[in-house]
């Protein structure tokens, strides 16, 4: 069964990543929480990946990322890795590093939108 609950993603221009402008997605299922993801796109290292969502909280601190996939118009079906009202972050998963804005190995993104189901690694 397909759901069709709408998941709306807005991120104000904060320390850990750009601005990007309301969207809105289809879920195709409902969102559940992630920890990890293989990222293999131009100018990143290749590899797994720890992702947290990033909060606003204390001037930046992690919460919950969550997974779900979406409907898209091009690919039939993306999926979409959002986190807390100043994005996600992201680090290599064998960094050993705590979670921070100060961490040069870390970034952020408003959200992660991957092609490929494998990507999401799911406990």
């Amino acid at each position: 069964m397909i759901m069709t609950e709408s998941i709306y993603l807005e991120v104000e221009e904060n320390e850990n990543c750009a601005y990007m402008p309301m969207m809105v997605y289809e879920a195709r299922r409902r969102p559940v929480p992630i920890r990890r993801v293989k990222i293999s796109e131009m100018g990143k290292v290749e590899g797994i990946y720890e992702v947290t969502g990033w909060s606003s909280a204390d001037g930046g601190s992690p919460c919950p990322a969550k997974y779900v996939p979406v409907s898209d118009s091009g690919a039939v079906e993306v999926h979409l890795i959002f986190g807390g009202d100043w994005g996600v972050r992201l680090r290599l998963a064998d960094s050993g590093e705590g979670w921070g804005l100060d961490d040069p190995k870390q970034y952020g993104e408003p959200y992660l939108m991957l092609m490929d189901e494998e990507d999401v690694l799911l406990d």
